[in-house]
């Protein structure tokens, strides 16, 4: 058994020791034996349900989802601790540092009159100090492991800023219908890859026209599977009123019942 104190209330000093002891020779096997690639995965599913907790305004589980966020960030840590590479402090030092450096208009004597002046010198002083020397640069800068839909949304920005930009939300909307038109030429050819293609050009281009009017695309994606959630349970409710089982329905049946769900959730003042 590995000795530790117990007390009413822990630290963050509490928690990197602890970490450490898992580690340790008389520690948990499990986590000795985790790596950086091992638990990314995790990594990524507890920021997910950090972001959940926000969007169900629950403080109490936001609490406990930022402490488990907390969790990876101390582990990988302690993992490179391990390797003589760098430790928690080190990630403090960095991000301060970084802080400092990106906001001259609180720590030094830059000038800002908006929040529009603040994003361009946090840009301009991010391009400067990562060595981007180019606009496609900064475009291959945007982290490949984030969601399709947030990745193609921060690249169409990013090229916005290069002047490489739709002139309007209603030029985005008109290139939907062009690759919608060379996304149904591709369908007709059978060719697989140039289907696939076509659809990621089309679905480009409604990350580019959600940009113009000011939706987040991933956000809306999101609601619209809720939405979509939301529907096909009232569905199969209103077939198994009538003693029926979806799967057994044709399509053309189970249509019906969907504009009856769609009908409920308008008169009720849903979606």
């Amino acid at each position: 058994m590995v000795e530790f104190s117990q007390k009413d209330n822990y630290n963050i000093d509490d928690l990197i020791e602890i970490v450490r002891l898992l580690r340790s020779e008389g520690g948990c096997p499990w986590d000795r034996e985790q790596t950086h690639k091992s638990i990314k995965s995790e990594f990524i599913e507890e920021a997910c349900e950090a972001i959940e907790a926000i969007d169900l305004e629950d403080t109490a589980l936001l609490r406990e989802e930022l402490g488990d966020v907390l969790l990876q960030v101390v582990f990988h840590c302690r993992i490179e601790e391990e390797l003589d590479s760098f430790k928690f402090d080190d990630v403090c030092d960095e991000i301060c540092k970084k802080l400092i450096v990106r906001h001259p208009h609180v720590f030094g004597d830059t000038i800002v009159n908006s929040t529009d002046d603040v994003l361009k010198n946090w840009d301009s002083i991010k391009k400067e100090t990562k060595g981007q020397e180019t606009y496609t640069d900064t475009l291959n800068s945007v982290a490949k492991s984030l969601p399709a839909l947030m990745r193609a949304q921060k690249v169409g920005k990013r090229a916005m800023r290069a002047g490489m930009d739709f002139r309007s939300a209603e030029d985005a909307m008109a290139c939907i219908s062009s690759e919608k038109a060379e996304l149904e030429e591709a369908v007709a050819s059978g060719d697989k890859q140039k289907i696939e293609e076509e659809l990621g050009d089309l679905l480009f281009s409604c990350v580019n026209t959600a940009r113009h009017l000011g939706i987040d695309a991933e956000l809306a994606l999101k609601a619209a599977t809720d939405k979509f959630i939301l529907r096909f349970s009232k569905t199969e409710e209103l077939v198994a009123s009538d003693s029926l089982d979806m799967k057994e329905l044709t399509i053309e049946e189970l249509d019906v019942y969907w504009d009856k769900s769609k009908k409920f959730f308008k008169n009720n003042g849903g979606n």
